[in-house]
């Protein structure tokens, strides 16, 4: 049953608690590397979506996954969460986290540009014009606003983050197609991505049992970003009468995270990560809102051509 109360509150929940996910990368990391923080975090999500699992009586449904259902997770859990975050958290731990948080919003427009070869659709000039604006909005934050120099400011950095919204583009495609139910496709998922992350700790000798701020810290990435909020926002679109409008409140994350990184973490937010993210997210909404419009102008323009 729709109701719009419950799916606003839901949607608003999960954008507060993804707002304060760039603060505890940041916090995180320094007590533990990239990869023991994706190794405890993945643990946590797995045990959180077991026991979410044996809760709604979906446990049993795992008894005999398949061997389909076995394959896509391992390349799915080897995407997310194992290259995504482990290369995610490679880039928060060389940039600010500022940064980071701006650079990993461009994952729409590249999602735009996969969806041509993969979706075979078609691209646009609104579209070429809405990626252009993202692209550069990228360029003002690597640069620090110096966009006449292009002088970047961490190359190596700036490479990882949008490199990571490459692999969060590819995971959201290929989750497009993959229609087995969220929750245990999910944790089938991050078992195998928490298999992969614990083969790579164990090959790179990094391998160390957390500390107490190291271990609150990667218990709160694994409880809030990659398990409730996730939950969360599924039940706000479940009880979402537009979907579309409730989606549009997630572009308030980056902004809020920004808020919460000056706050918690003490960055001085820069006004080129400001303009910059600013130019990123207006390029996403100009494609998002001018598909919308063209998509309402079509289907009038075939009624007007049926009556």
């Amino acid at each position: 049953m729709k109701d719009n109360r419950k799916a606003l509150l839901f949607a608003i929940a999960t954008v507060l608690l993804w707002s304060t996910v760039g603060s505890a990368f940041k916090l995180t990391l320094g007590y533990l590397n990239y990869a023991q923080t994706l190794l405890y975090a993945s643990l946590t999500s797995c045990v959180v979506l077991f026991i979410l699992l044996v809760a709604n009586n979906r446990i049993k449904n795992l008894r005999h996954p398949g061997y389909g259902s076995i394959a896509r997770s391992a390349l799915m859990g080897f995407i997310n969460p194992f290259a995504y975050y482990l290369i995610l958290l490679k880039a928060y731990s060389i940039l600010q986290a500022q940064e980071a948080v701006a650079l990993n919003y461009i994952w729409p427009m590249i999602l735009v540009l996969l969806s041509v070869p993969v979706l075979k659709q078609k691209i646009t000039w609104i579209s070429v014009a809405a990626l252009l604006i993202s692209f550069t909005g990228t360029l003002v934050i690597a640069t620090g606003g110096r966009l006449g120099t292009l002088d970047f400011s961490n190359p190596l950095g700036v490479g990882l983050a949008l490199s990571s919204a490459f692999f969060w583009a590819v995971y959201w495609l290929l989750n497009l197609r993959d229609k087995r139910e969220e929750t245990e496709k999910l944790f089938l998922n991050f078992m195998f991505g928490f298999a992969y992350t614990l083969l790579f700790v164990l090959a790179t000798d990094d391998f160390v049992l957390p500390g107490l701020k190291g271990g609150i810290g990667a218990a709160y990435i694994g409880l809030f970003e990659m398990g409730v909020a996730f939950v969360l926002w599924l039940k706000a679109l479940k009880y979402a009468e537009n979907t579309a409008r409730v989606s549009n409140l997630v572009y308030l994350s980056p902004f809020l995270s920004l808020i919460l990184v000056s706050f918690l973490v003490g960055e001085k937010i820069m006004l080129s990560t400001i303009a910059g993210l600013s130019l990123i997210i207006g390029g996403i909404l100009l494609q998002h809102f001018t598909k919308k419009l063209f998509g309402k102008t079509r289907k009038s323009n075939v009624a007007a051509d049926g009556l």
